[in-house]
């Protein structure tokens, strides 16, 4: 990929957060992946990023023992944000999804300078966060990366860092440059892929005011909240310490969906059209299966059944008029009111199905049911036990 050959249209706001740039493949990405694992100190070449948990009852006393940061959950897309050169001198930006997939972001004007070196760029740097469309006051749209971890800057590794300093580090060091930058040159603001923002963090205990006043005047969608440990390091891969919060009619499982349709008799219609043998009725509503994810053996993708999928003829009329192929397809669904698995939406930014140990949290979080009521009940004894270490921690530090 070249790097300075721009496509038409390359200045200005993201057209779309699903394929936020040119889509690396072949040598390119293979490149790409271990030029990440080896910034990383990782053998392994696939997606870097922290995954949480869902939250469960649980964790209501998990968070009396232990300072979390809790923040809202976007409904947009997660990407690591990486900061790279193309070799001739020049910034190169990648988006990587959760498929390990890497988007060049084809923007000239997109630039995040070094503190000390306004002209300069940061390279060797991993940020983390979640790509969104704000609307603005006056209605316009804007695309937001909001970052809420970083894995390394300027190959200088921070995932056994905690939180806390993770944060300070990225605010400082690209942040706050990125900030004074656009500040001083706004006329380069409309020419920008995205704004760069930091996620906004709270201690655990504020849960009345981010149902009060953070969640309803959000200029984006929202799902629900993260519990982040502040006092642990980034962990690849599935982070116990990393707690997804969801209403309970709202949690979910990403499934990949098996149809099974019907071979039916020809009518006497079809007969005197000419149709005489049997034949797959692809018009009416299939049976399906969801299954989950169990692992690889031998190369080979291995999954298990979950549960059968009930779709209604309306949905199955909106499926087919996509015009796609719906087979192994992975999607997203809940749990309807009379306990059937039901479809919320396609889920084509994900490659897999959820591991069957995410199934088994997931679900426990539908049986084990936390509401907002819950955790507001039991954030005035979060914030009694986060005093209480910060005054043993400041006793300690005397002594």
């Amino acid at each position: 990929m070249d790097h300075n050959q721009l496509p038409p249209g390359a200045e200005g706001p993201l057209r779309t957060i699903e394929e936020p740039g040119i889509k690396a493949d072949g040598d390119l990405l293979q490149t790409l992946r271990r030029e990440v694992a080896e910034l990383l100190g990782r053998n392994a070449l696939g997606f870097p990023g922290a995954q949480p948990v869902s939250f469960g009852a649980r964790h209501i006393e998990e968070l009396s023992k232990q300072d979390y940061y809790v923040c809202e959950k976007s409904d947009g897309i997660r990407y690591l944000l990486y900061l790279t050169h193309d070799g001739a001198g020049n910034g190169a930006n990648y988006f990587i999804d959760r498929k390990n997939d890497f988007w060049f972001i084809p923007n000239q004007y997109l630039r995040f300078p070094l503190s000390e070196n306004p002209t300069g760029f940061h390279q060797d740097s991993i940020l983390d966060g979640e790509l969104v469309i704000d609307t603005l006051p006056d209605g316009r749209q804007e695309p937001r990366y909001l970052v809420f971890d970083c894995l390394i800057i300027d190959k200088k590794l921070l995932v056994e860092r905690t939180l806390d300093k993770r944060i300070a580090y990225v605010k400082q060091n690209i942040y706050d440059p990125y900030k004074k930058a656009l500040a001083s040159r706004p006329d380069m603001r409309p020419l920008q892929p995205f704004i760069l923002q930091m996620k906004d963090f709270q201690f655990s205990y504020a849960i009345d005011m981010l149902f009060a006043t953070v969640l309803p005047n959000l200029p984006h969608g929202n799902d629900g909240l993260i519990f982040t440990c502040r006092n642990t390091s980034y962990k690849h891969g599935t982070d116990e310490h990393i707690l997804k919060w969801k209403p309970p009619e709202e949690n979910t499982l990403d499934c990949r969906i098996k149809l099974h349709f019907p071979t039916v008799e020809p009518t006497a219609d079809e007969m005197a059209e000419g149709i005489t043998e049997p034949f797959v009725d692809y018009d009416s509503v299939p049976s399906a299966d969801l299954l989950v994810f169990a692992g690889r053996e031998r190369g080979a993708d291995q999954y298990d059944y979950f549960n059968p999928l009930y779709i209604t003829e309306e949905e199955w009329d909106t499926l087919k008029s996509l015009g796609d192929p719906l087979d192994d397809r992975i999607v997203e669904c809940n749990l309807d009111d009379q306990g059937r698995w039901r479809i919320v939406r396609l889920r084509d930014d994900k490659k897999e199905a959820n591991h069957r140990s995410t199934m088994a949290s997931v679900l426990s979080s539908i049986h084990d049911r936390v509401t907002d009521k819950d955790l507001q009940k039991a954030a005035p004894e979060w914030k009694v036990q986060y005093k209480a270490r910060a005054e043993e921690a400041k006793r300690a530090a005397k002594r």
